[in-house]
């Protein structure tokens, strides 16, 4: 086994050896897909207890959509809709790899505080300077995604002389000032529809294998995006079908963490595809 499949969160030791399946908890009224669904307590801890029955080995927690176009909410309304909803997930089941999705330093702390153990920042310590430093002192794993502007602006024709040379070299410079600071445990995801076109994100999906040199872990989150339902001209709720075939995709480039919606069908991805690999 390599080294840099065992992830140390704060003492649970996380074997990606085998792709896993990190679960999306959106506490927001305006996500793309399940806006509103669990903002209230109840909803949320009956799908986290779902998610994890299905297998999901992270639960990733996030209080402000980042779908394009997306407004910055307030950081103290961020705060009161992640803080109590990680406190009651720990107490309820308390051996979960929480993952806080945020932009923000102080809700890394405060979060990493009630108990998550994973930082998920689609900004890349762009938006909060922060970020890194907290990252660093806290001594938690953290998952790097490329994103071209700003949620508000990102799809705003997005441009790049080669959008796998440009983001590889974006994730060499930005892992390097993340070591620098002693930052341990960096995974990273490309950050599919943030700032990309729909050929940018195939593009990337395609050419995945790539990003291997840089000995990191990779994580997908490609989960009934519109790089799927805009190209097929459906629903997010038809998605589902197509995520499937694109997961299996990304597992053969090396993935080994797929972020979704539907953990049970993404886990079968990974069951098929362990074993053809192993046949």
């Amino acid at each position: 086994m390599n080294n840099f499949t065992l992830i140390n969160c704060n003492g649970k030791l996380l074997d990606l050896s085998s792709p896993k399946v990190m679960g999306i908890l959106n506490i927001t009224p305006d996500s793309f897909y399940d806006g509103g669904q669990y903002t209230k307590e109840k909803e949320s801890l009956e799908q986290v207890e779902k998610m994890l029955n299905e297998g999901a080995s992270i639960i990733d927690i996030g209080g402000m959509s980042s779908r394009p176009g997306a407004e910055l909410i307030d950081e103290n309304e961020e705060k009161k809709r992640v803080i109590p909803i990680i406190k009651k997930i720990i107490k309820e089941f308390p051996n979960t790899i929480i993952s806080i999705d945020t932009i923000r330093s102080e809700i890394v702390r405060a979060a990493v505080g009630e108990g998550a153990l994973i930082v998920n920042d689609i900004s890349a310590g762009k938006i909060d300077e922060k970020m890194y430093s907290t990252v660093a002192k806290l001594n938690v794993p953290y998952i790097l995604m490329h994103m071209q502007g700003q949620p508000q602006t990102m799809q705003t024709a997005p441009q790049y002389h080669d959008v796998v040379e440009d983001v590889l070299s974006f994730f060499i410079n930005e892992i390097q000032e993340l070591e620098a600071l002693g930052v341990k445990d960096i995974l990273l995801d490309v950050g599919f529809g943030f700032g990309k076109t729909i050929a940018h994100n195939y593009q990337l999906l395609k050419r995945m294998n790539d990003f291997k040199i840089l000995n990191k872990i990779i994580l997908t989150g490609i989960s009934r995006k519109s790089m799927i339902y805009k190209l097929l001209e459906i629903k997010p709720q038809e998605a589902l079908n197509a995520t499937s075939a694109l997961h299996i995709l990304a597992l053969q480039n090396g993935t080994k963490i797929l972020r979704v919606h539907d953990v049970k069908e993404a886990n079968e991805c990974i069951k098929l595809h362990n074993y053809i690999k192993e046949i």
